[in-house]
């Protein structure tokens, strides 16, 4: 009961972010000359996947944040759009975005893309020009697929580093979101046709997140009253 109670005081939290932000948005609408915060934290949700515990609604499919490590530069909506890709081109790069990353590779388990594509698919840091020419169509298929994702973001213009406030909220949001480690009795659990269960990582396939890192810890519920100052003081 203490982690639904924690998923709905969650919710009620991005509801009220919501209305602050004036709405969800897709990154297919979103481009850098739009008003961004320098740092923030941000939460994906998923046509189809719908909450069944804590409330009514969408449930979060994705948290992340950007700039943690010490000295990092990275803007949030330079994170974001590497994400998006590039609009242009429809295509993008999946070695620059974890994300891109796991969505490409359920997407080629799903669709059976050939091994001239899937052969390749998050191989490396970096890939020659032929490689990058042979995964674009996957890569615009990604593409296509997040940029269908509503998501929210909140603001928190902190220090990159280990104390980080966008790494506390990233990590816990996380944690309490997760079904790792309560797949027997799931609380808002994912459809059963998401494409997270094409998946490679067992930690996508059972979370119910497009995350890896932290699904398996144990949130702290404290940072939910550090969440809901940050909420207040958003604009």
């Amino acid at each position: 009961m203490d982690r639904l109670n924690d998923l709905r005081r969650f919710y009620d939290l991005l509801a009220a972010l919501e209305r602050k932000l004036g709405g969800k948005r897709l990154l297919a609408d979103c481009d850098g000359r739009m008003d961004w915060p320098p740092r923030g934290v941000y939460f994906f949700f998923e046509p189809g996947e719908i909450r069944t515990h804590s409330g009514q609604g969408p449930r979060v499919v994705r948290v992340g944040t950007h700039a943690l490590a010490g000295g990092s530069r990275t803007k949030l909506w330079k994170r974001l759009s590497q994400h998006q890709g590039v609009r242009k081109s429809g295509g993008g790069n999946h070695r620059g975005s974890i994300f891109r990353l796991h969505v490409g590779t359920a997407l080629i388990k799903r669709d059976k893309w050939p091994p001239a594509v899937a052969g390749t698919w998050g191989h490396g840091s970096s890939a020659g020009a032929a490689v990058r020419l042979a995964e674009q169509p996957l890569e615009q298929a990604v593409s296509q697929y997040i940029c269908q994702m509503p998501f929210l973001w909140l603001a928190v213009d902190d220090n990159p580093g280990p104390a980080s406030l966008r790494g506390v909220i990233e990590r816990n949001a996380i944690a309490l979101l997760s079904n790792y480690n309560t797949q027997d009795e799931p609380l808002d659990p994912p459809s059963p046709s998401w494409l997270r269960l094409q998946a490679d990582r067992e930690s996508i396939r059972h979370s119910g997140l497009w995350n890896v890192n932290h699904v398996t810890e144990v949130y702290d519920p404290v940072f939910l009253e550090l969440l809901n100052k940050l909420v207040k003081c958003n604009h």
